[in-house]
């Protein structure tokens, strides 16, 4: 049975990307106090241009079941399975409401299948994953072939970045108000990751330049020891910055061109002006 793959806008796919392995969306939203906004249809250039001089930071909220319904509903009307790949339910509540809908559903179509899988993080390293099920599903291969290369595009990606301040997690009640204050004291550059679903810590150095190039050492052990398989800068707010990292530091490495693709509002607002990396690695880290 064909495979539609349905994510969510966090995983910050491209559109082109989108629209070449017939990936589905539903969109997260940002509220200002005035409006509610799907991200998806933000500029995010202009959204990022204003978020260093807001006052007071928007919130976010998951996708509406009626909007997963319809995303689910559309696959399955057209005798598709489904393979739902979602932010880490630890950070946001769209799997859950993912389950929902898809339980709502199933009972509709007899024999349908709808797998949902946790990335156990966001942006492009849920991204990966889902590209990883769509390719499958393009080739014609099963759904559980389809889970399967989305999994091992979880377990062999990474995201590394480095935010240029702590004010925004400390804010968005990511971290605690001594952190934030000691990082900005002591003017410490840490380096984050995601792990087990949430923002864990990976290093901590005194400068962005050092950041950056512990990132891209990290980047280069592990390409000589497992292959790199892909990499793509991501940033929040500073385009510019992200463009010179990627073509003085990660391209020599990579080899090629390396895209460079602003994270999704809806995190871009709990981290603020940041700079990393998501790549993926051919074997498995161990």
């Amino acid at each position: 049975m064909p495979v539609s793959v349905v994510t969510d806008s966090v995983a910050s796919i491209p559109a082109d990307l989108l629209a070449e392995n017939a990936i589905d969306v539903v969109s997260l939203y940002i509220n200002d106090g005035e409006t509610n906004q799907r991200e998806l249809d933000m500029d995010v250039a202009d959204f990022y241009r204003r978020l260093e001089d807001m006052s007071s930071l928007p919130t976010s909220s998951q996708p509406s079941v009626e909007e997963i319904l319809s995303a689910f509903r559309h696959a399955l009307e057209r005798g598709d399975d489904v393979v739902g790949v979602f932010i880490s339910e630890k950070m946001s509540g769209t799997l859950q409401t993912a389950r929902l809908a898809a339980d709502m559903l199933l009972g509709e179509f007899p024999g349908a299948r709808i797998e949902l899988l946790d990335s156990g993080s966001n942006s492009m390293d849920e991204g990966f994953g889902a590209i990883a099920a769509a390719r499958a599903a393009r080739a014609g291969k099963s759904i559980d072939a389809c889970v399967a290369a989305a999994t091992t595009a979880f377990s062999r990606s990474k995201w590394l970045f480095t935010p240029h301040t702590l004010e925004y997690l400390r804010r968005g009640g990511r971290i605690g108000g001594a952190s934030a204050m000691l990082g900005g004291l002591l003017q410490i550059k840490p380096i984050l990751t995601v792990e087990a679903g949430v923002v864990e810590t990976f290093a901590k150095v005194r400068t962005q330049a050092r950041a950056l190039a512990e990132i891209t050492r990290k980047v280069t052990d592990d390409a000589a020891t497992f292959g790199l398989e892909q990499i793509i800068v991501h940033y929040i707010v500073d385009l510019e910055l992200a463009k010179r990292f990627a073509a003085e530091q990660i391209e020599p490495l990579s080899g090629g061109p390396v895209r460079v693709i602003p994270v999704s509002p809806v995190i871009g607002l709990h981290v603020g002006p940041a700079i990393g990396v998501v790549y993926e690695t051919k074997r498995d880290r161990t």
